[in-house]
């Protein structure tokens, strides 16, 4: 059983919500699975183990001593990554074409590690995570490896919670494509009523069963109606409504789950979210 945490911008309150959705579930394999920008495993002091490289693709190395400088590569190099017989690895997009037209065979292609997978074993169960290198690209490829190292240690029937990646682009594909139930998290402004509605017609295309939340609620009450009323109109379930409270920032700055906070008006709300979650996912 995999619940993946997606919201269709960054900023709505995604990962804490996650993090205390997964304190909450108890023995849960966690996968942090917004790989462009990581911080679900901040919040778990462990151990790094099961490290391995990524490969992302391929990119151009050239031998200097071998090289002949007469300019062909830079000449067929639609990425404007050779300059000076020089290649700027932060520009090659490893499409080959100056390797196949060295005369010297000077230019190779070699795998581009581009990022890390990982297994963060801390007190509170496992975290599958990765790291990409800055400017590094294949976010989706990634996303699925991390997804997959995850169910590794589910086997046992365990629960997976995925932070997911924001938007609608390949990662979030990635994030929820095989999940069995997708948890919408949104914020009442007009900006997040339509990001929710693209990314739930992304869930739609691959037929996932889609629940909404609407973090902070009440600092807009007119919106959050309009979220209710688009929720109804198109049969999504809206599982949570969570005030703003001041203690969510307090519990962050302190790299604690809001779930420690147990008076709280956020954990009290999140609380019976995650009762409605369970009894929607036991429904399936």
């Amino acid at each position: 059983m995999e619940l993946v945490v997606i919201s269709g911008k960054g900023g709505t309150g995604k990962t804490t919500i996650s993090v205390a959705l997964s304190e909450l579930a108890k023995d849960v394999i966690k996968a942090d699975c917004d790989v462009d920008a990581p911080n679900l495993y901040l919040m778990y002091k462990g151990q790094d183990e099961h490290k391995k490289d990524f490969v992302t693709g391929k990119k151009a190395i050239m031998d200097e001593e071998a090289c002949i400088k007469c300019g062909k590569c830079e000449e067929v190099c639609r990425f404007d990554a050779i300059k000076d017989c020089r290649i700027n690895e932060h520009k090659c997009e490893g499409c080959g074409a100056c390797s196949i037209i060295c005369p010297s065979d000077a230019i190779k292609l070699v795998d581009d590690i581009g990022a890390r997978t990982m297994i963060t074993k801390t007190e509170k169960g496992v975290v599958s995570r990765a790291e990409m290198e800055i400017g590094a690209d294949g976010s989706g490829k990634l996303v699925t490896e991390v997804r997959k190292k995850a169910k590794q240690y589910a086997q046992d029937d365990r629960m997976i919670i995925s932070d997911g990646s924001p938007g609608i682009g390949c990662a979030v594909m990635a994030s929820i494509t095989g999940a069995d139930a997708v948890l919408v998290v949104t914020e009442p402004t007009k900006s997040g009523l339509e990001d929710m509605k693209r990314v739930l017609s992304v869930c739609d295309f691959f037929k996932i069963k889609s629940l909404v939340c609407i973090n902070k609620a009440d600092i807009n009450l007119e919106v959050a109606e309009e979220i209710k009323k688009y929720c109804c109109d198109n049969k999504y379930e809206v599982v949570g409504e969570i005030p703003y409270d001041d203690t969510v920032m307090k519990a962050i700055n302190n790299l604690k789950s809001i779930t420690e906070y147990k008076d709280s008006k956020a954990n009290l709300a999140i609380i019976k979210m995650w009762n409605k979650i369970k009894d929607n996912i036991h429904k399936n």
